[in-house]
């Protein structure tokens, strides 16, 4: 046999690891007439080495990327050193996830070759089916020789339960993703927009088997990747707790005595409304955690009601309550200057924030960032007033609050520009209107 005719090199981040494994758990079970490698590079240096080699073999070399909008300027940089290190007429440069999804056009001009568009598992299989020829191939954007961009389609979604959550035969583990797509489409969030606005869960039997996996390899921790927790199983906004249950029960028997199962807290959160004693009950009965992610975003209901949650502000004080009372350590998102907030609105969330703190609960503390392929892409980014600031950190000085909102603010003006110069026809920038205290919010 031959050396490789396909080179796959990613540019392997922490970041960003959760994705690519999902992808090569796709790719380590499928049977190929190609004849291929993977490399990792986790610098832009290493990527650079890996690409020289493979070239070196005359293979054909794929470079895959994947990255999250804030990220993409930066990533683009990193490029941009990698072709000057690293280059050649049978390299490709293939971008990846939610902003190559979002944004094909941005991301093509700024320097790679395509970008895939949607779930990227299929649209990989078959980029190495075909030895790295995107012809025919649906998933892809790319611009053809008069500049345009054409696109070959969204790629095809699949049964969760068809692809691995991780990849075995690189020996590369993650949490597990058990729900893909979210019914709740909120206004700011990417999720709903890139994997529709539905429940794709991955069978209690698939989960298991996942389990028994990771312990069969002397791993201890089971987490999990959903948009909201206490939705797994349900295809309504309501939980469905006794598939819940029954996923836990597994997951706990599975790991065994020794392991850790994980539910409702990093990398994944609870809606407040779902938050009953029974729910926090079920996860006290099978799960290792101590603390929970309760999705606030806003002190404000007209705030809340502007960014389709779902849900208003007493739902997310009586989560907390109920959680510290079940013994939880609770944390609360919380979005700052979003779109059309005004002084009230501020004012409401500043002061939900104190009784959360009051009560034990800790502030996750984000700026709005007008994320691509979202309702509220064109907003303008997040603003956050100098006594806010003061507030915030305030509460930080307590313990109270913590997060990465300053370095959000930074992100925010970069997507804001980035829109501004890749304008959608027909968008108003008017997000949320400014109204009197004195009538009634429409």
């Amino acid at each position: 046999m031959g050396g490789p005719e396909l080179v796959l090199v990613l540019r392997y981040r922490k970041a960003v690891t959760y994705g690519f494994h999902v992808l090569l758990g796709a790719l380590g079970q499928h049977e190929t007439a190609t004849r291929y490698e993977v490399r990792f590079g986790d610098t832009p240096e290493s990527t650079a080495e890996h690409i020289r080699a493979a070239l070196a073999t005359g293979a054909k070399v794929l470079v895959l990327w994947s990255f999250y909008s804030p990220d993409a300027a930066a990533l683009a940089e990193e490029l941009k050193k990698i072709r000057e290190l690293a280059d050649g007429p049978t390299v490709t440069h293939l971008a990846g996830g939610v902003h190559a999804t979002a944004e094909p056009a941005q991301t093509l001009d700024a320097g790679w070759d395509m970008a895939a568009i949607g779930e990227g598992e299929s649209t990989l299989l078959s980029l190495v089916d075909a030895k790295g020829d995107p012809t025919g191939i649906t998933g892809l954007a790319y611009r053809d020789a008069t500049g345009a961009v054409k696109k070959t389609g969204k790629a095809k979604q699949r049964d969760l339960n068809d692809f691995p959550g991780f990849a075995l035969k690189w020996d590369k583990f993650n949490a597990l993703e058990i729900t893909r797509g979210c019914v709740f489409s909120c206004r700011f969030c990417q999720t709903p927009f890139m994997f529709s606005a539905r429940f794709r869960h991955r069978s209690i039997e698939n989960v298991r088997w996942h389990v028994d996996q990771m312990r069969a390899r002397g791993l201890r921790d089971v987490r999990f990747i959903t948009p909201t927790a206490l939705s797994y199983g349900s295809q309504t906004e309501e939980p469905n707790l006794d598939a819940v249950e029954e996923l836990l029960a597994s997951c706990r028997e599975g790991i065994g005595p020794n392991g850790r199962v994980f539910f409702g807290s990093f990398p994944s959160e609870i809606r407040p409304e779902h938050v009953s004693r029974e729910a926090l009950r079920l996860v006290k009965k099978y799960c290792d955690n101590n603390n929970i992610i309760v999705g606030a975003q806003s002190g404000s209901d007209r705030v809340l009601d502007a960014a389709k949650r779902g849900h208003g502000v007493e739902e997310v004080k009586r989560a907390a309550r109920l959680g510290i009372e079940e013994g939880f350590r609770i944390n609360v998102d919380m979005i700052f200057g979003m779109p059309g907030e005004d002084q009230q609105d501020v004012t409401d969330s500043l002061d939900l924030a104190r009784e959360l703190a009051d009560l034990g609960a800790r502030i996750h503390a984000h700026t709005f960032m007008p994320l691509p392929g979202t309702p509220w892409r064109d907003a303008p980014p997040g603003d956050v007033d100098p006594e806010t600031i003061r507030e915030v950190d305030r509460l930080s000085r307590r313990g109270a609050l913590y997060g990465h909102w300053q370095k959000q603010r930074d992100h925010a003006a970069r997507l804001a520009a980035a829109a501004e110069a890749y304008p959608r026809p027909g968008r108003s920038r008017t997000i949320l209107p400014q109204v009197s205290r004195t009538e009634p919010a429409k």
